[in-house]
């Protein structure tokens, strides 16, 4: 797939790098204001200063004004948020009992060590930002909505390879099972992932599988991508939140935010939906994983890894709908859209986005309106192949390329998979539009995780290679390789996940 233009750097000394994170054990960071009361992330007074180097997620919370939900009392206690990924790590913060792992969806499904597991590194530092949490009694690190629950559905490998078809496949699974937990039921899903597909929304599936979840109540949130100038599919698409990334510039007052360079900012009816911090974000580390292994000036002592891209801001904005979830739990996400646009601090320096940074100030001083909807939605019917853009998904030594009108298993009709799509149908069990892929039920909880039970896959991988005879190493299958500066190196499947600034 093509991420948002992911470009993956090595994360650069910049200046306070070594300085350690301001807020995330609850250490205090350097004041503008002489005095202020301090209770978690939440603070109230004047802004404060931090290493510009390096965002805590209690200086994006002050930015956006998240202590004003947490002084209401609101931590997205009550809603579930779906994170199709690259899978999480069971790394403190998120072992408190808020994240589950959904149907392994990957193609290292089928090792039992690898299972549900994030490889990369990108899942990780998403699931921290959105709901991570020490402990439930409100202290030490804690995301945007630590409350939450989080569903986790793994789809990239170790080496990032994933096939748009696998992502199809993964919002359906949300979509049909959004109410198997009736006390957190899935009302927001996170996509840190594009496609530099040029096939128009109309008929792109990507684009339907978006609208499907839509329509079914789920605010879905977009990383607008890393291209620093067209958006990425599905930003393209006029249903989902659409994310870009500001520069806070080491304040939290966004007065003096700056888009980031590397957001994207053109190429949809209409702008980007909404701001937030997205420069060094300081979430949590996947010791081992590939980010970790070849960034290592990103982490951020032993436990943190900094990130810079649209998906940190992606995730800060699903964190952030979590909580108004909470507090307005009728409110659709129309209406929360409209308000983010009608509720934005304007940047002075982000004129070319159109939109203002989130502040959540008057949607819970106030309220989410009516907001504006459409009844358009497209047929999903295009080709597969014209989905996938430039990226393409290889098999073994020989590289055999899954490319045409086929998923994983085989032959693939769009037609077929949009009627299904559209009906909530294309999840029967543990089977996607026929192919038995997952278990059909919850299985035994491991690191205080629930887990979706497995199943092994029988007949063949389009390579023509018999799955069992696969050599699931991590190494076996490959995407497209970062186009970014500084990693030419093995595939993080093109520029699919956005957000691989490691910097």
């Amino acid at each position: 797939m093509a991420l948002n233009r992911t470009r993956l750097r090595t994360a650069a000394a910049a200046a306070g790098a070594a300085t350690a994170l301001a807020m995330v054990a609850g250490a205090l960071p350097a004041q503008a204001a002489a005095s202020r009361t301090v209770t978690g992330l939440t603070t109230t007074g004047a802004e404060w200063t931090f290493p510009a180097g390096q965002t805590g997620i209690s200086d994006i919370a002050k930015s956006i004004r998240a202590d004003v939900a947490y002084q209401q009392g609101y931590t997205g206690k009550g809603v579930g948020v779906a994170l199709i990924d690259t899978g999480v790590a069971p790394v403190p913060g998120l072992t408190s009992g808020n994240i589950v792992n959904g149907p392994d969806l990957s193609l290292e499904s089928q090792v039992p060590s690898l299972l549900h597991k994030d490889g990369y590194g990108h899942g990780t530092h998403m699931a921290g930002i959105i709901a991570g949490r020490d402990n439930t009694g409100g202290t030490g690190f804690r995301g945007i909505a630590p409350d939450a629950k989080l569903t986790s559905i793994k789809v990239g490998m170790s080496n990032g390879a994933v096939d748009v078809s696998q992502m199809l496949a993964a919002i359906d699974w949300v979509v049909k099972h959004r109410n198997d937990d009736p006390k957190n039921p899935i009302r927001v899903l996170n996509l840190s992932y594009g496609t530099d597909s040029t096939l128009g929304q109309a008929t792109n599936p990507l684009a339907l599988a978006v609208e499907n979840a839509w329509w079914a109540g789920i605010a879905v949130v977009v990383a607008a991508g890393n291209t620093g100038h067209a958006f990425t599919v599905p930003a393209t698409d006029m249903h989902p939140i659409v994310v870009g990334s500001t520069d806070p510039l080491g304040t939290t007052n966004p007065a003096d935010d700056a888009l980031s360079s590397f957001t994207s900012w053109q190429g949809r009816t209409w702008p980007i939906d909404v701001l937030v911090p997205g420069r060094s974000v300081v979430s949590l580390r996947d010791p081992g994983s590939y980010a970790d292994t070849y960034y290592p000036s990103a982490r951020v002592g032993d436990r943190y890894f900094k990130g810079s891209g649209t998906s940190q801001a992606a995730a800060v904005v699903s964190g952030a709908i979590a909580l108004i979830l909470q507090k307005y739990p009728n409110a659709t996400p129309w209406q929360i859209r409209s308000q983010f646009w009608d509720s934005s601090t304007p940047l002075p320096k982000a004129t070319v986005a159109q939109r203002g940074e989130l502040n959540l100030t008057n949607i819970f001083n106030g309220g989410v309106g009516t907001g504006w909807q459409t009844t358009t939605r497209g047929t999903g019917d295009g080709s597969l192949q014209a989905a996938r853009g430039t990226s393409i998904v290889t098999s073994g030594p020989q590289g055999t390329a899954l490319t045409g009108e086929n998923d994983i298993f085989g032959p693939f009709s769009t037609a077929a998979w949009a009627k299904a799509s559209t009906a909530g149908t294309s999840w029967n069990g543990g089977s996607w539009m026929g192919h038995p892929w997952t278990g059909a039920s919850w299985g035994a909880a491991t690191d205080n995780q629930a887990n979706w039970s497995g199943t092994s896959w029988a007949g063949r991988a389009w390579s023509g290679r018999a799955w069992s005879d696969v050599a699931w190493s991590g190494r076996a299958w490959s995407g497209r390789a970062w186009s970014g500066d500084g990693f030419t190196g093995a595939a993080w499947s093109g520029v699919s996940w956005s957000g691989a600034l490691w910097l």
